[in-house]
């Protein structure tokens, strides 16, 4: 579905999350570990997500010749790693403020709106997922829904991002031998997602449907934080096995 968030509620999500990050990271350490992503310090984490904001930023600015290898060498080399990160998300908002409407750029989502709407949208969700990897280093374990201050039209939103925008793609690693019928269900607002999982691309209707295989049930927040592995509090109905089918296969890198 097109999303229902303003352009100001992404750019609300993004200003948010990325003070969300530093904090986490300021109260975690640079050294501490992130239980979300196990391979990486806080540190890593920092550096990863001030090179996507600058990488987001430059393929706004069409710059076809950005280095993003650079980018994480600066932050290796940067005597405040912090810093370096706040300047990066201020020079991301900067470049979606002076950016028009109509500006023609790059966008690698099924059915992606203009790049004025596509990268504020995907940073806001970029963001405050890894803002949640952020709290996780603080707490030293996966978080809650309750241990995150996200709202659940945001929630929403960033669901609907994944499954009907990258999943679709034809580069997703879940599929099955035996197709089955996955519905996603959120319990405080309403929504719901159909997805068709075989052993082709994945097809995402927006809705319900009476004849799932398996449905995954929560809140817009649980629902938001497990499909993107940063979370499992949603309950699941008909197929237990394909909660860590997912939790295997699906990897978004970007």
């Amino acid at each position: 579905m097109p999303t229902r968030l303003t352009l100001d509620d992404h750019l609300t999500a993004l200003r948010h999350s990325g003070k969300a990050l530093r904090e986490a990271a300021a109260a975690a350490g640079l050294e501490a570990k992130v239980p979300t992503c196990p391979s990486w310090t806080v540190s890593a984490l920092v550096s990863h997500q001030g090179m996507v904001h600058r990488w987001a930023a430059a393929n706004l600015r069409r710059e076809r010749d950005h280095d993003a290898d650079a980018s994480l060498a600066a932050a290796a080399e940067t005597p405040d790693l912090l810093e370096w990160y706040s300047a990066g998300l201020d020079a991301l908002l900067e470049t979606i403020a002076a950016t028009p409407d109509d500006a023609e750029a790059f966008v690698f989502l099924n059915d992606a709106p203009p790049p004025r709407r596509f990268w504020p949208r995907r940073q806001a969700h970029e963001t405050t997922i890894h803002a949640v990897d952020g709290v996780a280093a603080t707490l030293g374990r996966w978080p809650t829904a309750a241990d995150v201050a996200i709202d659940p039209a945001l929630a929403v939103d960033g669901i609907d991002e994944l499954l009907t925008g990258f999943l679709p793609r034809g580069k997703s690693k879940l599929s099955a031998p035996e197709p089955y019928t996955l519905v996603v269900r959120a319990e405080d607002t309403g929504d719901a997602w159909t997805m068709r999982v075989g052993d082709e691309a994945i097809v995402t209707t927006v809705g319900d449907s009476d004849t799932a295989d398996v449905v995954f049930s929560g809140s817009a927040v649980q629902l938001y934080l497990g499909l993107w592995n940063r979370g499992d509090e949603f309950a699941t109905t008909g197929r237990p096995d394909l909660v860590t089918e997912w939790r295997a296969q699906i990897r978004i890198r970007w």
